[in-house]
This record gives C-alpha cells, structure tokens and sequence, in this order.
C-alpha cells in the first residue's frame, strides 16, 4: 500500500509539473502570436496594400534553426513540424493565405500543401493543373501546389508543359512520402470487383494487386480522391488512396502500405508570382533548350561545371516548336542571386536559344 502511495505522490508530481508547462506554453504562444500581429501593423504601415506577409526564406531559417537547437527526446521532424503549424497560425493573424492544389479534397496534394503551409491556410481545391496556374497568375490564389514528378514513375509532364508559357515563379518544393491503402465501403477483399485510383498510384502498387486482386478491373481516374468519392457510392469496389480520402468519404482501410517500392516519394512544387530572396541553402529552377546537334546539350550545360554549380535533376520535354526539338528543365543548387551562380546563368544565357528562370527557392527542410 505504501508502495502504490508513492508511485502515486509521484504521477501526481509529473501531471502536476505537465500542467504547469502547459499553461506556460500557451502564454509563450499567445505572446508569439502578439508579436506576429505587431509585425502585419508594422509592414502594412510601411507598404500599403503590396506587403508580403509571407516569406518563405524567413519559415525556413526558422525550422533550421529549431531542427539544429533541438535536443530531444522528439527527433527534429516532429519539432519542426510542431513549430510549422504554430507559425501557420500566427500567420493567419497578419492575413490568411489562400492556396490552390489538385483536387478533390484528400488528394496527396492537399496533404503536400499542408505539409508545407500548416493548417491554417484557406486551401481550394481545383480539377487540374492548368486551373491552378489560371487562378494563382489571377490572383485569386496567392500561391498553388502541384505536383513534378515521383521517384518510381517519374516527371508529371503536364505540370513542366504549363511552366512554358506561366509567368508563375517555382518559391519552394515539398516532399511527401507517399503510402497508399486499399479503402472501401465493404470489409472484404473477395468482394472487390473494380479498383480507382489516379494511373500513376496504380502504376506505384501494380504488384500488390497482381497478387491480391489479379480478377479486378483497375479503372483510371483524374485523382486518387476521386477515386475514394466514386469507390464510397459502389458495394463492390475500392479505391487506391491515402488515409485523408479515407477519412473524407467514410471509406474502410482493407489493407494498408499497398506501394510496391516502400520509399516511394513525390515532389511538388509551389508556385507564386515570385520566387524567394537567398535562405542559405536554396535551388533555382531552369528552363533551357539548345541547337539540335552533336554536342549541343554538352556546350549548354559547361557553364555549370566551369563554376562549379551542382545540377540535381534534368528533364527533357518537346518543345512544340518542331519535330524532335526538346528544352530541358533543370534543378541546380544555388539561389539566382548568388555570384557563381549568377555568373554560371549570364553565360548560359548567351549560349542557350531558350533561357527562362523558372525561380529560387529553398531546399524542403519537411
């Protein structure tokens, strides 16, 4: 009996301090949330209606610097995103921001704009790429998400074809490691005669359902929401989706992690009408094409190793110019204000036949 009064005097002594500390976060936070209104009255006074309440260079020091000072024992994701969901908050005091993705609700674009804006951003969803460019070069939207390309099946083509003709910058990059699950309205796998989902999360779980599901018929859809909205109206059907779709449309989790390749990633980029100032560790994007001859992508890129700037990825796309004509788009390290880089993007200018900064931006810290 004593012993049991002591381990209670003592979960007593932990709940109590717990409770303290709660009490003393909500002060700091609320204190922090003060502090960030000051700021929206200090550049709305300075800048009139062309204040930009918020700067992606700015978040991101901020989650390094809270990554590199924590000490444990929550390992620095998990801090970082605590910390991007306060400041998502606090930004919605200064002005909510409005942020388009790939729709409908529960696509893992939504998930990838959350991700990187918090929760407390107004979020629209809209049925294709092409809309979300539309409605951010509008102003309508102060930012969109979409996605580029996945780690198993590739670029998404459709979303470097409409940076040709947008005047959109690229002002950061997410990315979202991607699981998909086998949901229905139904509790058993024998059931299933027909599974949605988008091509591409098809593609990425292709041998699951050669095993599990060899006899379904796999049908295509425009998202994996839609799929989960079309598999919650039929007795005998699935949907390969995440677990926000599930959530949403009241759908049943059959199997889950049903991804053939378990690091399966895609990037998605967020677009505004300008990049981001130099955060310390940034990308640029560009969009370059070249003669088509023997040599000529080799002479467009030497500025690039003659300065000494890393490329970490290249696409080619047809430009629609002509038959067997391509451009390349390419990710460099780098912010365009840096010296070399900014030497190393004067000579491919000169060298290349099309040359566009597609933008700067820094490098995901989630």
């Amino acid at each position: 009996m004593e012993q049991a009064g002591t381990q209670g005097d003592g979960l007593k002594d932990v709940r109590d301090r717990i409770d303290a500390i709660d009490l003393e976060l909500l002060s700091l936070i609320s204190e922090r949330a003060r502090c960030a209104q000051q700021v929206a009255q200090i550049k709305t006074a300075a800048d009139g209606q062309r204040v930009q309440f918020y700067r992606p260079e700015r978040e991101v020091a901020v989650l390094r610097r809270i990554k590199a000072a924590n000490a444990g024992p929550l390992d620095g994701e998990e801090v970082a995103r605590l910390f991007r969901e306060i400041m998502s908050a606090c930004l919605a005091l200064e002005r909510p921001l409005n942020v388009a993705y790939l729709g409908p609700a529960g696509t893992f674009t939504q998930a990838a704009a959350i991700k990187h804006f918090g929760h407390s951003v107004q979020t629209f969803a809209l049925a294709t790429i092409s809309e979300i460019f539309r409605e951010v070069e509008a102003g309508s939207c102060d930012f969109g998400v979409v996605p580029v390309e996945n780690s198993t099946e590739g670029v998404v083509s459709h979303t470097l074809d409409t940076f040709m003709t947008s005047p959109l910058r690229i002002t950061g990059e997410v990315s979202l490691r991607i699981h998909h699950h086998l949901l229905s309205v139904v509790d058993q796998l024998c059931m299933i005669r027909t599974v949605y989902s988008h091509q591409q999360s098809l593609a990425q779980c292709r041998g699951w359902l050669d095993r599990h599901l060899p006899n379904a018929e796999r049908v295509a859809m425009g998202s994996n929401a839609e799929a989960a909205r079309t598999a919650a109206t039929e007795e005998d059907a699935a949907a390969v989706a995440g677990w926000q779709a599930a959530e949403i449309y009241g759908l049943k989790v059959l199997a889950e992690r049903i991804e053939d390749e378990p690091g399966n990633t895609t990037r998605f980029l967020v677009i505004g009408p300008q990049d981001a100032p130099p955060s310390g560790e940034d990308k640029t994007s560009l969009l370059l094409s070249c003669r088509n001859q023997a040599g000529g992508l080799h002479a467009l890129l030497t500025p690039l190793a003659a300065h000494g700037i890393s490329m970490t990825r290249i696409e080619s796309r047809p430009s629609r110019r002509g038959i067997w004509d391509y451009v390349f788009f390419i990710d460099i390290m780098g912010h365009r204000d840096d010296p070399k880089v900014a030497l190393a993007l004067e000579s491919l200018k000169q060298s290349s036949l099309l040359f566009k900064v597609l933008g700067s931006y820094p490098v995901a810290v989630l």
